[in-house]
């Protein structure tokens, strides 16, 4: 915390005094990821178990909180312009204390506090419990108090041997990062860990790893989170037995790579022996996981998905690119061929398998055949889901030192072709749909219009996919958001569908 900004912008010993009380009410703005999400509710969490009260509302809020993400340009845009808002609103407003924490704290650490004086406090990735102090609540009673202060409160397990060479390697290596701490996150939380979960009742997140140990060349997770690292599968179980406890009837796992969870552990197939152990939790309705490593994906995983009802028949798989050329330059492997005979297996194995993948345009080099086989494999492959992203030049991965940048406005046009590819894919697929039946979760009234009401099959992953408009419920039939209902697709857009229920 930087005590000193605040005993120069408010000398008086009256506020001084002020500025010693406990804040009131703190507000939580999160950005990015689910995993982001989950660090956020458990600083809320901590928060809440010493004494603090969470507003919605940042203009009611006596402290603000922003949780950053750093991932790629538009991300760190998105943050910056956030904590600019806030800071206006402090500055403007009630506010007394900003707080920044997250990805943009392990990367720009110093810029933050120099740069924006209005950030009193700034808490990296690996050190979530320091939220206490931060926030003037570091003499509570909390049994998390005396972890405040350091960056690694929980015992750290060993690391894989990728990590270990690639440490060697200096993948986790931030040299050319001016400012940036040099110690690597280790934080890791667990069953005992304080959380207040921000999703509706019905349905949680539990991140069972952290870290990255993959040597992918567009990416910085590594240097912003540290070595893979698995959550002990008792931590996990217990974890997810409370929320189930508690109403909680889906549970989504997340990672920087599930399908390595475990292997720093000594497990073999550990994401599999999860699934299994979390398929028998009574009232578990839906348990997927987010995101599988192409390589990762072994039979026995497959096997597990599709012998229990319970685990949805998703998967998650960043491929990144079809290219070999491309995807031997982003450190990745593979290519169109080998990714189709994995896909064709995935199918065989998983009846109703829903696919979901991400790729990558404008890679430096990316050439125009290469662009052009990307297509033609969205075109082959029929992905259920897709999402696309612009490169983005991040100092620190090993790809913003390599030739063949491309602008932005071509960069721009490939991604726009590749979403026009698969739009024509979603709108083969999605009318295949109609007429057929599907278990529907209910979420509530439709944000669109209040004519609707809006909910998710288990083809649709919280807030990433398409959504399911029901505009036919039967009469005198109560209607509750987080309960289950057999519905009927009876038409089907680009993306979203349209069903009744029965």
């Amino acid at each position: 915390m930087s005590s000193t900004l605040l005993t120069a912008e408010i000398p008086d010993q009256l506020d001084e005094r002020k500025h010693s009380q406990r804040p009131k009410k703190i507000g939580f703005v999160s950005l990015g990821c689910p995993k982001n999400l989950v660090d956020s509710e458990v600083m809320m969490g901590l928060l809440k178990q010493a004494g603090a009260e969470l507003t919605s509302n940042a203009e009611e809020a006596d402290v603000i909180v922003v949780n950053t993400c750093s991932f790629i340009d538009c991300a760190k845009r998105e943050s910056v312009d956030t904590i600019l808002e806030m800071a206006r609103l402090k500055a403007q407003g009630r506010a007394r204390k900003l707080v920044v924490a997250g990805c943009l704290v392990e990367r720009y650490r110093d810029e933050i506090q120099k740069n924006i004086p209005e950030v009193d406090a700034v808490i990296g990735t690996g050190e979530l419990a320091r939220i206490l102090a931060a926030t003037d609540l570091a003499g509570t009673n909390s049994p998390h108090k005396n972890l405040q202060e350091q960056r690694s409160p929980f015992v750290i397990l060993p690391s894989r041997p990728e990590a270990e060479a690639r440490w060697a390697q200096g993948r986790f290596s931030r040299t050319t990062w001016d400012g940036a701490s040099s110690e690597l996150p280790t934080y890791l939380y667990n069953e005992t860990t304080p959380r207040m979960l921000t999703t509706p009742k019905y349905c949680a997140y539990i991140k069972i790893a952290e870290g990255c140990d993959h040597p992918c060349s567009f990416c910085i997770i590594p240097q912003l989170r540290g070595k893979f690292r698995s959550r002990a599968m008792a931590s996990v179980m217990a974890e997810a037995e409370r929320l189930v406890c508690s109403g909680v009837r889906e549970i989504t796992l997340v990672g920087q790579d599930t399908t390595c969870y475990g292997e720093d552990l000594g497990l073999e197939d550990g994401l599999a022996f999860l699934l299994k152990q979390l398929a028998a939790i009574t009232d578990l309705q839906w348990i997927r996981f987010l995101y599988a490593y192409p390589n990762k994906i072994t039979p026995r995983l497959l096997e597990t998905i599709a012998k229990y009802e319970n685990i949805c028949s998703y998967i998650d798989v960043p491929l990144q690119h079809a290219s070999p050329s491309i995807l031997r330059r982003m450190k990745r492997g593979g290519g169109a061929e080998v990714f189709l005979r994995s896909i064709e297996r995935m199918r065989r194995i998983i009846p109703n398998l829903v696919l979901r993948t991400s790729f990558i345009v404008g890679f430096p080099g990316e050439s125009e055949p290469e662009f052009e086989q990307l297509c033609d494999f969205v075109r082959h492959a029929e992905f259920d889901w897709m999402g696309t992203f612009a490169y983005s030049d991040e100092e620190g991965a090993a790809a913003y030192s390599l030739d063949g940048k491309l602008p932005a406005a071509e960069i721009g046009r490939r991604r726009k072709e590749l979403l026009r590819v698969q739009r024509q894919v979603s709108r083969k697929k999605k009318k295949a749909l109609v007429g057929k039946k599907f278990r529907l979760l209910l979420e509530g009234p439709s944000l669109e219009t209040a004519l609707l009401l809006e909910g998710r099959t288990e083809m649709h992953a919280p807030d990433i996919d398409g959504k399911v408009f029901i505009n036919d419920v039967p009469e005198g039939r109560s209607i509750v958001a987080g309960e289950f209902f057999d519905a009927r697709i009876t038409a089907a857009h680009d993306y979203d569908l349209i069903a009744e229920i029965l």
